[in-house]
This record gives C-alpha cells, sequence and structure tokens, in this order.
C-alpha cells in the first residue's frame, strides 16, 4: 500500500492520505492526492526523499549520484537530519502490527489507516 502522511515540525501525524496500491509511485500518489498543488497554495515548503525528484522548488529532496561534492554531501546529510521527524512519524503507522501484515484492498485500507489515526491521537 501507498499511503502518504502530513506532520507537524515536531514530526506528531496530523493526516494520512487515502491508500493506493503499493505499485504507485511516491510522487504519482502525491499529485493524485494534490499534496504538491496544496503545498503551493499555502506557500509550504517540505522535506522528501529521493523518489520526490522533479516537483519543483516546494519539494526539497537530497541530491543523487555516487560522486557527489562535499558541499553536496554535507547538504544530504543536513536533509537527512531534518527529513527523521518525518521517518518517525511513518514508524508510528508501521509500528502497529496490523498495518504491517495487512493484505487487502486500498479502500478497506483508508478506513484502517483512519482508524490507526485516531487511535494514535486519542492514546496522545
Amino acid at each position: 500500500m501507498n499511503v502518504q502522511v502530513r506532520t507537524d515540525p515536531f514530526g506528531r501525524l496530523l493526516w494520512a492520505s487515502p491508500a493506493l496500491p503499493g505499485s504507485t509511485h511516491d510522487l504519482t500518489a502525491a499529485r493524485t492526492h494534490g499534496i504538491i498543488d496544496s503545498l503551493a497554495d499555502a506557500g509550504l515548503r517540505c522535506w522528501a526523499d529521493k523518489a520526490y525528484q522533479g516537483t519543483g522548488r516546494l519539494v526539497r529532496v537530497p541530491f543523487r549520484g555516487r560522486r557527489l561534492k562535499r558541499w553536496q554531501r554535507r547538504h544530504n546529510t543536513a536533509h537527512a537530519k531534518i527529513r527523521c521527524v518525518g521517518e518517525q512519524a511513518m514508524a508510528v503507522l508501521k509500528g502497529w502490527r496490523l498495518l504491517r501484515k495487512l493484505r487487502c484492498c486500498p479502500d478497506r485500507i483508508t478506513n484502517i489507516v483512519k482508524a490507526v489515526l485516531a487511535l494514535h491521537h486519542s492514546s496522545t
């Protein structure tokens, strides 16, 4: 399954997208759910992984390649330190065993993710 999430700067889950099949590319999923457009409308920037290459200036991604210059490696290190907060939020979702073992249609997964998100918010 492919579920996109939004977090606050402290890594708290704010929103989870409807689930798409796991074969859906991350950038396609973000565009499908209107995440890129909503960032542009709000004038916000976010940090993402290399899968979001080509989204423009709103989504900051690390440099790709093997032979990076020293400043590019430093940039990627700083980028990873910022992005790890969002990865922790994804780890919260993946921590639910139910979501790790789930094999069913995306519509059903969407309802389960919403329930997990509600349970998570009520427990914190």
